[in-house]
C-alpha cells in the first residue's frame, strides 16, 4: 500500500505539473513531507487525503490504487459487453512466433498486458504457459474469464490500469498488442523499465504499438486516452536487449465499421545476462 501510493502521488503530481514545493504549498506543508511521501517513507494524515485527491484531481480510490469503476477508461468497454467478441477468438499471429521462440518445455510465466476480451491470453494458457493478464475493462476481464472457462483452461486475469499498475514478480515472456498507446509519454521509460527489470534472464518481451505517420488518416476510432507513438521510438527502450525482430508495418482495418488504416512497430527483444 505505502509504495503504491507513493508512486501513485509522484505519477499524478508530474501530471498536474506540480513540483514537490508547489504541492507542498497548496497543502501547507514543507516539501520534504511531500518527498518522503513519494519515497515511501512515510505516508499522507487520513485528513490530507481529501485535500490531496482535488489538488491532484484524482479520486482517493485511484491515489490507493484501486481502479475507478465509475467511467470507463476505454472506448471498448461498451464493445466488449456484447456477446460477440469484437476481435474475434483467433490469436494475433505473433502468438504463434512465440511458441517457436520459446515453447512452454519448462514452466513458464507470461504476462499479457492489456488483454481485451482475453483471445491471445487463452491461446497461451491453452498451450501450456502458465498466465497472468490484466485489462481495464470490466468486460474484457468477464469475457476472458468466460472464454477461458469454456475452452477448459486458467488465466489469472485481473483489472488494472496500465498507467498505474507495477510488476512486482518475475515473468518469462511480457507480451502486448495494441494498447501501449495508452502510456503517456512522461512513463514510457518508468513502467518499461519497470518490465524489463521483472523480466527472468533470457526472457521476451513481444510488444507492439501504433505509430503515428503524417501520411496517414487518423483513425475514426476517438480515443480521448491515446498517446502518440513514432517510429524507432520503442527500439531506443531496447538498446541494452538483444532485438531479435523490430520492424514496422502499415495495414488495413475494418473494426469500427470504417476502412482505415493504421501503422505499427513491433519489437521482440530478449533480455541476455552476461
Amino acid at each position: 500500500m505505502r509504495e503504491k501510493l507513493a508512486r501513485n502521488i509522484s505519477i499524478y503530481r508530474k501530471e498536474r505539473g506540480l513540483t514537490q514545493e508547489e504541492l507542498a504549498q497548496i497543502l501547507g506543508l514543507s516539501f520534504q513531507a511531500v518527498s518522503k511521501w513519494e519515497n515511501a517513507q512515510t505516508m499522507p494524515d487520513i485528513s490530507l487525503l481529501p485535500q490531496l485527491s482535488r489538488t491532484l484531481e484524482v479520486s482517493i480510490d485511484k491515489l490507493l490504487g484501486y481502479v475507478s469503476q465509475d467511467k470507463p477508461i476505454t472506448i471498448y468497454e461498451e464493445e466488449y459487453k456484447t456477446p460477440e467478441y469484437y476481435w474475434g477468438t483467433e490469436p494475433n499471429k505473433v502468438c504463434y512466433q512465440i511458441l517457436q521462440w520459446m515453447p512452454p518445455n519448462t514452466h513458464l510465466k507470461l504476462l499479457d498486458i492489456g488483454c481485451g476480451e482475453g483471445k491471445d491470453a487463452v491461446f497461451f494458457a491453452r498451450n501450456g504457459y502458465d498466465v497472468t493478464a490484466f485489462d481495464i475493462s470490466d468486460a474484457g476481464v468477464e469475457k476472458t474469464n468466460r472464454l477461458a472457462e469454456k475452452i477448459g483452461v486458467h488465466v489469472d486475469v485481473f483489472k488494472a490500469d496500465i498507467l498505474d499498475y507495477r510488476l512486482d514478480t518475475h515473468f518469462d515472456i511480457i507480451f502486448s498488442s495494441g494498447v501501449l498507446h495508452y502510456i503517456k509519454p512522461d512513463f514510457r521509460k518508468e513502467i518499461l523499465d519497470n518490465y524489463k527489470q521483472y523480466t527472468n534472464p533470457s526472457g521476451l518481451h513481444v510488444l507492439n504499438v501504433f505509430v503515428h505517420k503524417p501520411f496517414i488518416a487518423p483513425p475514426p476510432e476517438k480515443e480521448p486516452n491515446a498517446h502518440n507513438w513514432y517510429s524507432g521510438e520503442l527500439l531506443t527502450h531496447y538498446h541494452d536487449w538483444f532485438i531479435q525482430d523490430s520492424s514496422e508495418v502499415i495495414f488495413d482495418c475494418n473494426s469500427s465499421g470504417i476502412a482505415h488504416k493504421h501503422a505499427m512497430t513491433k519489437i521482440i527483444a530478449q533480455k541476455i545476462i552476461l
